[in-house]
């Protein structure tokens, strides 16, 4: 049966609807970096996704070609996530979507190297016909974090932010943001299928003793 993060690291992907306190270790990812409304069409954000996608599947399916990564297993690719920052802004101001810098990333099963990320960026350009050139190699240690799973319209994150702003609070921690450690999003729904009513997203922010 193929290898599925979600189902092996159930704590980090599948949280409950409550604020909880975790320790996430540092995992590897394909990542492409980019700033603007993600909901522009066309835009840069949707661009990089297909990017990712593009460079995620050749790996994946690397073992139906010549090419081969040591170690390699089979496994699902894990959901789309992102790193998510502004400018000069504690926290993240969701009505200011035109000014956020972000990083979306797909996470990468531990036997993939950077030059296999290289490998797949250069074999994926050529096949798809899409300058996969963006894609990167990139590593977070993400540490100490307070997480919830967000139910609905990303609009309404504010007020899972709240419950985990006050759970904080309660607990004798504070928020951690700053340029090396971000907000982070786990998109567990297909936004393209499912009413936006139904939606699950893990948001996740770095934290500190207070």
């Amino acid at each position: 049966m193929a290898f599925d993060f979600k189902k092996e690291y159930k704590e980090f992907y599948m949280p409950k609807a409550q604020p909880q306190i975790v320790n996430v270790p540092a995992a590897n990812y394909i990542a492409v970096r980019g700033a603007g409304d993600p909901n522009e069409e066309g835009g840069a954000y949707q661009q990089a996704i297909s990017v990712l996608y593009a460079v995620a599947y050749t790996l994946k399916m690397s073992n139906k070609t010549d090419y081969r990564m040591e170690g390699f297993y089979e496994y699902v690719v894990p959901p789309l996530e992102g790193f998510w920052w502004q400018e000069h802004v504690a926290g993240v101001d969701f009505s200011r979507k035109d000014a956020f810098k972000w990083i979306s990333v797909l996470r990468l099963p531990d036997f993939v190297k950077p030059e296999d990320v290289a490998w797949a960026k250069e074999t994926a350009s050529k096949k798809k016909k899409l300058d996969c050139s963006p894609a990167e190699f990139f590593t977070v240690d993400e540490g100490l974090c307070v997480q919830i799973m967000h139910g609905g319209p990303f609009d309404t994150e504010t007020e899972s932010v709240a419950l985990m702003d006050a759970y904080l609070a309660e607990h004798g921690y504070v928020n951690d943001m700053n340029k090396q450690r971000l907000h982070h999003e786990i998109y567990l729904s297909d936004a393209r299928k499912v009413e936006p009513e139904k939606w699950k997203t893990v948001i996740r922010h770095p934290i500190k003793k207070a």
